[in-house]
Formats: structure tokens, C-alpha cells, sequence
């Protein structure tokens, strides 16, 4: 069969249609790009009839829709490449993501950041009251042991300790909420 005009076109193209259809699927494994294939094939033949005499249009067109079925492969192929890399970006974010979650430890960076904070806090104290805060606290040394070693009243060392705790109250301000919502989860 010839084409060589728009009748003999609609009788090739309802004969021939199915198959290009049928052919094109069974490579894609899809149906609408395989409709799409067989009516851009179509097309092309139109076109090429149009401009050249073509002898054996069932080759022609069966050149055409092998040759678009593979482009879509190709295209196919290098798609789902992108994907699995993407995918696996994703996956080893995840992974990262996860190994720093559990590995991070809440306490150790309170504990970090509240030190840090209380060491600046009692940077800004004179020696003396750093020094009573520091027996009292770190060493737990009572109020009267400490008045006894440094030669002080107890009330004056209570007076130090209630200035360094005022600064640490308003310097740790941020964490105590922190750790009113933590004591509130128990």
C-alpha cells in the first residue's frame, strides 16, 4: 500500500493503528505512552507521506514507532536513575539524620550550656561570693562551716549565696522553663 492521500491515510491508519498500538505496548508497558507513541508515529508518517512517496509505509511506520519506543525507554531509564539517586540522597539523609538523633544526649548539652552559663554567672562575682557560692553548693558545706572558715557572719553568708542565686535565676531563665516542662513530663 502507497500513501499518497488523506483517504488512503485513514484506511492505512485504521488498519494498521492496533498493531502499532499493541507493538508500542509491549515494549513500553504503559498504555498512555504507548497511545502517544503510536499517534505521534502516525503523525510523522503523515508528515513524510506528504513530502516524499513512501513505498512500504508499514516499514516506515514500524522504523518510527521503534525508534520512539526506544527514546522513551531511554528516557525511562534515565528517569528512574535520577529517582534512585534521589532516593538514595534521601535514604542516606535520613540515615545521618537519625544517627544524630541518637547520639545526641539532652542532658550532656543542657549540662554543657547550663555550666557554661554558670560559670559566667560567677565570673562576674567578686572572689569572696564566688567562693562561699562554690563551698556551698559544689562542696555542700553548711552556712555555719563556712561562716567559720572565711570569719563571716551566717547571715552575710546567706546574703552571698542569695546574690549569686538571683543572677543564676535570671541568667538561667530560658532553661528553667525547659526544666519545669521536663520535671512536668515525669
Amino acid at each position: 500500500m502507497i500513501i499518497q492521500s488523506p483517504t488512503s491515510f485513514e484506511v492505512f491508519y485504521k488498519q494498521f493503528y492496533r498493531k502499532a498500538f499493541l507493538f508500542t505496548k509491549s515494549y513500553v508497558h504503559d498504555g498512555p505512552a504507548a497511545e502517544d507513541i503510536a499517534a505521534e508515529s502516525f503523525i510523522k508518517l503523515w508528515e513524510e507521506s506528504r513530502r516524499n512517496r513512501i513505498e512500504h509505509p508499514e516499514v516506515f511506520l514500524l522504523t518510527i514507532l521503534k525508534n520512539k519506543a526506544m527514546d522513551y525507554l531511554k528516557h525511562e531509564t534515565v528517569k528512574e536513575e535520577v529517582f534512585r539517586k534521589l532516593e538514595n540522597a534521601h535514604q542516606e539523609e535520613l540515615a545521618m539524620r537519625i544517627s544524630l538523633l541518637e547520639s545526641c544526649n539532652p542532658e550532656e548539652v543542657f549540662a554543657t550550656e547550663v555550666r557554661q552559663i554558670l560559670q559566667d554567672t560567677l565570673a562576674r562575682f567578686p572572689e569572696q561570693t564566688r567562693l562561699i557560692f562554690e563551698l556551698s553548693r559544689f562542696e555542700n558545706q553548711s552556712n555555719r562551716a563556712i561562716a567559720q572558715r572565711l570569719g563571716l557572719t551566717e547571715k552575710s553568708i546567706e546574703y552571698h549565696i542569695t546574690k549569686v542565686l538571683r543572677a543564676l535565676r535570671i541568667s538561667l531563665q530560658d532553661y528553667l522553663s525547659l526544666f519545669g516542662f521536663f520535671l512536668f513530663l515525669k
